[in-house]
């Protein structure tokens, strides 16, 4: 089993979350910088959109800096034959590892048969890990689940993957129709890392990552240490807070360094993807550096109709002598 850079960190391993038009280059770059995580992810991204004439566009989410290695690219779909070409495009780009979407709750992702309707089709599963493999050479390969489809199915459902060898899965903590409507049930990864264990002992065994729910490093500190998992993959806590990862901080972020480093993310926003993303996904960051201090509602409120990073700087500039 070919575990790649997963069998080089040390545990327990602290994860960086994909979050479809959160997690991009630009703001992986801005992470990276102040706080980096052990691994980081990429957007996820379409096998079958990598595979079709619309490539070109597609390309963008595969973008990276050296800054964020080890970096694992995300894809999703349920074409076994479009993995094997996806998982070679991404040796070619240098990626550290892929990761196959076998837990996205959108809709549109399970009518095309991929994210969490694989859950319900373990035959198609393992025929895509294994085209994935093909087309990976020496590149780990890792899955992002969660725990059931309608229920908790860990007894069934984590053998199916182990059984294929991958370096690591990462499971939330949830089931499919749970959505994130419900706290995560740590206790199942706990379950699941005594399936783990159950089904192989083994020094180069797959890994157990939790997810869902984690707000801090110290809360994934906890859930890791109480749930037995390697580690622990965050997701929303790292809105407006490139720090979160950062164990040598020790003292909250001040305002104005927070200010600076959102101005920056706009900056860097606005230098990749001009004329290839709209601005307006700044607007998901301004909610969140922009918050929890006098005037921050308003600042927000302002910030909302800017078009690019200049009108940010300008209000930033204002709010912040008026704090």
């Amino acid at each position: 089993m070919a575990n790649g850079f997963w069998s080089k960190l040390k545990k327990p391993i602290f994860a960086l979350a994909p979050m479809a038009d959160v997690t991009d280059a630009a703001f992986r770059k801005i992470i990276a910088e102040y706080g980096k995580p052990d691994v980081m992810y990429t957007e996820f991204v379409s096998a079958d959109g990598l595979c079709s004439p619309g490539r070109e566009r597609l390309l963008l989410d595969l973008k990276y800096s050296k800054a964020e290695r080890p970096i694992v690219a995300q894809f999703f779909g349920a074409n076994p034959e479009h993995f094997t070409r996806v998982a070679e495009l991404a040796g070619e780009l240098g990626f550290d590892g892929i990761d196959i979407n076998m837990g996205c709750p959108d809709r549109t992702i399970e009518r095309q048969g991929g994210g969490a309707a694989l859950m319900k089709n373990t035959k198609l599963t393992r025929e895509i890990i294994l085209a994935t493999r093909r087309g990976a050479g020496n590149l780990p390969i890792s899955i992002k689940t969660r725990i059931g489809y309608g229920k908790n199915e860990l007894k069934t459902w984590l053998p199916c993957l182990l059984e294929t060898e991958p370096a690591a899965i990462i499971i939330h903590a949830r089931t499919r129709s749970e959505m994130s409507d419900v706290p995560a049930r740590w206790e199942t990864i706990k379950e699941a890392v005594e399936i783990r264990d159950r089904y192989d002992s083994s020094p180069d065994r797959a890994l157990i990552i939790g997810n869902g729910d984690v707000a801090t490093l110290a809360d994934a500190e906890t859930k890791i240490r109480e749930s037995g998992a390697d580690g622990a993959m965050i997701g929303r806590g790292i809105f407006g807070n490139p720090w979160l990862f950062n164990r040598k901080l020790s003292n909250p972020v001040a305002l104005e360094k927070k200010l600076k480093v959102l101005f920056e993310h706009a900056v860097l926003f606005e230098k990749m993807f001009t004329g290839k993303k709209s601005f307006d996904v700044m607007k998901k960051h301004y909610k969140a550096y922009a918050n929890g201090f006098p005037g921050a509602k308003e600042l927000r409120m302002e910030l909302m109709s800017t078009k690019n990073a200049a009108e940010a700087l300008a209000i930033i500039e204002r709010h912040f002598l008026n704090i």
